[in-house]
């Protein structure tokens, strides 16, 4: 038994109950042994193998700094140091990822993945990314202006900036999407998943979004990995991006990938609770309304109401012989 696990083992046994440690460590490295077994993981005591939810968190802190950084920066931070703040913070953030890539990248080479050496990857990826943000931020001023013009309630554009939830998870999402595109999903998905919890709002970072996009109140909305939003759109809460249904193998699994999730054109509005499943495509100029659940593609234009979706549904539903709506909305 090592010194530190001897001297918790004491230092619990002083007390009037007793536990016994050493048996609940065994008991945990036995379960983890027989998990690395099943899943054919490396034995051999090494390092952390995968990237950080802490350090990418850190990052993306520093990302946001040095994007916005009289808003988002230090609160002492004066304009004439801008660039200098903003230097010296990518570098850091950069640096960072840099690692937290390279740790992706060995362990999909571990997992049997091909690909050229992870150190020379990993240099190109952060490089590509880096020179992607003065885009991201170009978008993301878009997506601010969107708000304040779509809100009533918005008095300025630094409110929108420092308060909205919607905000919040675009800018993780900007950030996740090209860290996505460039081969590296798991930070990605990581980056992503720090704004869900904070936000309540699940963009996948597959989900590719045009400009002047704006999520209002913005709690339990759902955007799945393939789906396609146009320019000036806007969502309310509780909106539901997802697919109809999901293809399995001989095993019963679910298969990966595929084009799944709805296609929205240009200057769309969806209003809250609605639902939308399926590589169906939403009209340009049209309007979703509220707890409307749809599965059929509408042209350019429309009015959905919930009445008129639910006719629609029954009509399509009895057209191929299916039965009732079923809860399909992941």
């Amino acid at each position: 038994m090592s010194t530190l696990l001897h001297d918790a083992v004491g230092a619990l046994r002083h007390g009037e109950d007793s536990f016994d440690l050493a048996q609940i460590v065994a008991g945990l490295r036995g379960a983890r042994e027989q998990w690395r077994s099943a899943q054919r993981r490396n034995q051999e005591i090494g390092g952390r193998e995968l990237p950080s939810r802490e350090v990418l968190g850190a990052i993306v802190d520093g990302l946001r700094g040095a994007l916005f950084p009289m808003r988002l920066g230090p609160p002492d931070l004066r304009q004439e140091n801008e660039d200098f703040y903003v230097g010296h913070t990518l570098d850091t953030a950069l640096q960072a990822l840099l690692g937290q890539v390279r740790l992706e990248l060995l362990h999909a080479l571990r997992a049997g993945g091909a690909g050229e050496d992870p150190d020379a990857r990993s240099r190109i990826i952060v490089r590509e990314f880096g020179s992607t943000l003065p885009r991201i931020r170009t978008l993301l001023d878009s997506d601010v202006l969107a708000a304040f013009h779509g809100d009533p309630a918005a008095r300025s554009v630094d409110e929108v900036l420092l308060c909205y939830p919607g905000i919040h998870a675009m800018i993780h999402h900007r950030i996740a999407h090209e860290l996505y595109r460039l081969g590296v999903p798991l930070l990605a998905r990581l980056v992503a998943e720090l704004a869900h919890g904070a936000t309540g709002i699940d963009i996948h970072p597959g989900a590719t979004i045009g400009p002047g996009f704006f999520i209002d109140h913005g709690t339990g909305v759902v955007i799945g990995e393939t789906a396609q939003i146009g320019r000036n759109v806007r969502l309310y809460q509780a909106v539901t991006l997802g697919a109809r249904s999901f293809a399995t193998d001989a095993e019963g699994h679910l298969q990966k990938g595929g084009a799944r999730h709805p296609i929205v054109e240009d200057d769309v509005v969806i209003y809250a609770g609605a639902t939308i499943l399926g590589r169906v495509t939403i009209g340009r100029g049209s309007t979703v309304g509220g707890n409307v659940w749809l599965t059929h593609g509408v042209p350019p234009g429309s009015h959905i109401a919930q009445a008129q979706a639910q006719a629609r549904e029954v009509t399509e539903r009895a057209r191929l012989g299916e039965p009732a709506r079923a809860n399909d909305s992941k």
